[in-house]
């Protein structure tokens, strides 16, 4: 567990830093509040660039001084596959910490973090299996061969909707790469990622690869993105600060990873299993109470059955179950923050105002102050804002289509590209389509499908980079090339490139 006090109303966290949790050096806390109560819970550090400076300077030395930076590649998966075993072993309290903190279904929380244990295992298998090769070079007096190499100091900036699940993601295949890392969790979800910062040091990593400074983005954030020290940062939240952050890192030169917003078309065709396709598009906006970035928001209905699939959504809308998310019956949870709440109340009135039908929900739930009810508009237009705008709440819009041509079409008419869904039994059609939607993960038959072997992430405005599966240890290497001269004979001409 972590070091932290308990004045038995709140419980305090402190940083992570070189292997102990510290006060921040500003001497400051701010409250976490569970979206659920509406109380506060928690007090989180609130780090500034004085705390970034000395995890940055930790994570540094631990690449160029500690134990880490000797450690063979097989001693440090053997560390992370013992990270993956305390999640494992402490899944229902991470589960229930990260529930307090967002108040997303309990059910939903323990699934993931049993399932977090997987990257750790599954990177900690790729850590010696980095291999770089020989080239079979067109200059007879060379040997030359490439190299991987850590690409240095990470700065991960992790989002709210799923803390622990995105700390894998990003973490997970830096370690295996070698590099060591700095976290910084998002204000309002801070306190999984400090309670797990202390299995990393019960698995025995050493002093300095995993960092913690929590804080408010605009400070801790964006001097883990100025640091000259940090080589890498790779973000998870909306396109708007992503780009800022892109903007931001360019002028260190860093390397950057996004992991933006979305606007994905879950397309329904008249040949579809309805039931499934209809579980599907329940399942793809008002699980999680729409706080993903793959929210299926858009829900494309081939018009043939656009009304029987328009009536049976309205029916599960209405008869959803919105409350406790500790509860296992539950299905709508709260909405995780006060400004993504009054988020999603604005889009709904915009939506009211471009034209929109609003046929289900629409307003806020007598479940509490942070409940916003299952809402779906239809009569959409896909150049309204309600269609091309990231709400990131349970609000869905229907728009009908043909035939495939107007499908991809409607589907990629928007600035995001994260993913997609296509339901039809036809398998020509779903070749055709996977391969027609401009999106980086494209489901068929399922959404919200994930796994640590399968690459994630964005083409357009939904991100740069890959999370999961071993193209994701190639965003935290850089490849050297290496040319060494067999001949014992004297150069030629120095002023010649040879």
């Amino acid at each position: 567990m972590a070091d932290v006090a308990d004045n038995s109303a709140l419980t305090v966290y402190r940083h992570f830093i070189d292997g102990q949790f510290v006060d921040p050096s500003g001497g400051e806390w701010f409250d976490s509040t569970d979206p659920y109560r509406n109380e506060v819970w928690a007090r989180i550090p609130r780090g500034g660039a004085e705390d970034v400076d000395r995890a940055v300077a930790a994570a540094r030395r631990a690449m160029t001084e500690g134990p880490w930076a000797s450690m063979s590649a097989s001693a440090r998966g053997k560390i992370m596959r013992r990270i993956g075993d305390l999640v494992a072993e402490n899944a229902e309290r991470l589960a229930r910490i990260e529930v307090r903190d967002n108040g997303k279904l309990f059910t939903e929380m323990l699934g993931q973090l049993r399932y977090h244990p997987e990257w750790w295992y599954y990177f900690a298998g790729l850590a010696d299996k980095i291999e770089g090769g020989v080239v079979p070079i067109d200059k007879p007096d060379h040997f030359a061969f490439t190299a991987h190499e850590p690409v240095g100091v990470v700065g991960a900036l992790t989002a709210w909707n799923s803390p622990l699940i995105f700390v894998a993601w990003k973490c997970a295949p830096a370690l295996a790469a070698g590099c060591s890392v700095v976290v910084k969790p998002s204000e309002f979800t801070s306190a999984s990622t400090l309670e797990f910062a202390a299995l990393t040091r019960e698995a025995g990593l050493p002093d300095g690869v995993f960092n913690v400074v929590a804080g408010l983005g605009q400070e801790a954030g964006a001097a883990i993105v100025d640091h000259p020290d940090v080589a890498k940062i790779t973000f998870t939240g909306s396109d708007v600060t992503g780009k800022a952050i892109y903007q931001q890192a360019a002028r260190t030169m860093k390397r950057v990873s996004l992991e933006l917003g979305g606007k994905s078309p879950n397309i329904i065709f008249n040949d579809a299993n309805l039931d499934a396709a209809i579980a599907g598009a329940v399942s793809g906006i008002f699980a999680a109470t729409g706080q993903t970035c793959i929210a299926g928001s858009r829900l494309l209905v081939q018009n043939s059955v656009r009304d029987e699939v328009t009536e049976r959504l309205v029916e599960m809308a209405r008869t959803a179950r919105i409350g406790d998310p500790m509860l296992p019956d539950t299905n709508i949870g709260p909405v995780t923050t006060p400004p993504q709440y009054r988020k999603i109340l604005d889009y709904i009135d915009v939506a009211k105002g471009e034209g929109a039908r609003l046929i289900a929900g629409g307003g806020p739930s007598d479940a509490g102050p942070n409940f916003v009810q299952p809402t779906i508009f239809t009569d959409v237009r896909n150049d309204m804002r309600i269609a091309q705008e990231e709400v990131f709440g349970p609000v869905l819009s229907i728009i009908g289509f043909e035939d495939e041509e107007e499908a991809v079409r409607i589907g990629n008419d928007v600035i995001y590209g994260l993913a997609a869904g296509v339901w039809t039994q036809n398998i020509g059609r779903a070749h055709r389509m996977a391969r027609a939607l401009k999106a980086g993960t494209v489901w068929v038959n399922t959404y919200r499908a994930i796994s640590y072997m399968m690459p994630f992430g964005g083409m357009k405005h939904s991100g740069l980079g890959r999370e999961s599966g071993v193209e994701a240890v190639r965003e935290y290497l850089e490849t050297k090339s290496v040319w060494i001269s067999t001949s014992d004979a004297a150069p030629g001409n120095p002023f010649v490139m040879r």
